[in-house]
C-alpha cells in the first residue's frame, strides 16, 4: 500500500523520551485509514506521483529473477497493482499471491483480477505482515511496494518476508525516499508537505490525515544503505540498491541467505 495514515484531525504524533515525533502506525489506525480511502485509492496513487509509480513497479520486474517453479508473494499488495504485473509476467507457469491486512483494498484488488486477468492463477488474502500464513521457504520471490514503512514494527516484517522466501530466493522492496540533489530536495519536500495534503484530503476524503501521514511516514524511514543493513539483519545478502527519479523512490533487492 502506498499512502497511509496521517495526524491531522485525528491522534497526534507520538514523541519519543528526546522530544522527537513519530509517527503513530498502530495495526488498526493504518487498517480504518487504508478502509476509508481504497475507492480512491488507485486515482490518488496515479495522480499524485504523475503515473510514475506504474513505472516503479515495472521496474520491480525487470530487476528480480523469476524463474523458479515456486509461487510468488507480493505482501502489503494493497488494490493489487504489482500482484497483477507479476501475474501477467508469469503468463500462469506459477500462482501468484498478494496479501494484505484490510478487507476493503483486497475487494478492489480481487474485481481488478477478475476484469483484467481472471484467466491467470491470482489469489487475494488478508493477512498481517507481521505474521503471515504461510511455511518457511515458500516463495521464489517476496515483493512489497509502498508497504514496509506501514507496518507497526519494520524488523518484524522483513524477519516475515525473509522467512517465507526460499533460500536463494529474492525480496524486492519498493519504497519513497528523500531525494539528496540540491534544488530537487526542497521541491520534493514542498510539495509532499504542502501540495500533496490538500490535493489528497480533498480527493479522497478521511478523518485518518492520510495525506499528511505519507510525507512524516517517508521522512521516519530509514532509507539508501540505512534499510540495507536492516535487510541484512533480517537475512538477507547481495542487496542492490536502485535509485528511482532522482531518488523520489528507491529499489531494494536481496537474497535469503542459506540458514
Amino acid at each position: 500500500m502506498s499512502i497511509p495514515t496521517g495526524e491531522s484531525d485525528c491522534q497526534p504524533a507520538e514523541r519519543a523520551p528526546g522530544g522527537e515525533r513519530h509517527v503513530d502506525k498502530s495495526g488498526e489506525r493504518v487498517r480504518d485509514m487504508f478502509a476509508q480511502i481504497a475507492p480512491r485509492y488507485d486515482l490518488m496513487n496515479h495522480l499524485l506521483s504523475l503515473g510514475i509509480d506504474i513505472r516503479w513497479r515495472r521496474r520491480v520486474l525487470r530487476e528480480l529473477r523469476l524463474d523458479g517453479a515456486l509461487p510468488i508473494l507480493d505482501c502489503c499488495t494493497g488494490t493489487g497493482d504489482l500482484a497483477l504485473l507479476l501475474a501477467e509476467k508469469m503468463r500462469g507457469r506459477v500462482k501468484v499471491i498478494g496479501s494484505d491486512f484490510c478487507a476493503p483494498m483486497l475487494e478492489l484488488a480481487r474485481k481488478k483480477h477478475q476484469q483484467q486477468l481472471p484467466q491467470l492463477p491470482l489469489e487475494f488474502i488478508e493477512a498481517d505482515a507481521q505474521q503471515l500464513p504461510f511455511a518457511d521457504g515458500s516463495f521464489q520471490a517476496v515483493t512489497v511496494a509502498f508497504g514496509l514503512r506501514n507496518v507497526q514494527d519494520t524488523q518484524a516484517g522483513l524477519r516475515e518476508l525473509v522467512r517465507v522466501c526460499a533460500v536463494g530466493g529474492q525480496v524486492a522492496v519498493l519504497e519513497f525516499s528523500t531525494p539528496s540533489l540540491p534544488g530537487i530536495k526542497q521541491a520534493y519536500q514542498a510539495y509532499f508537505r504542502h501540495v500533496l495534503p490538500r490535493i489528497g484530503q480533498r480527493l479522497a476524503r478521511n478523518d485518518k490525515g492520510a495525506y499528511e501521514y505519507l510525507p512524516n511516514s517517508v521522512i521516519e524511514f530509514p532509507s539508501g544503505r540505512a534499510l540495507a543493513e536492516r535487510m541484512e539483519q533480517a537475512g538477507l545478502s547481495s542487496i542492490a540498491i536502485h535509485t528511482l527519479t532522482f531518488g523520489v523512490a528507491s529499489l531494494y533487492i536481496g537474497q535469503r541467505s542459506a540458514v
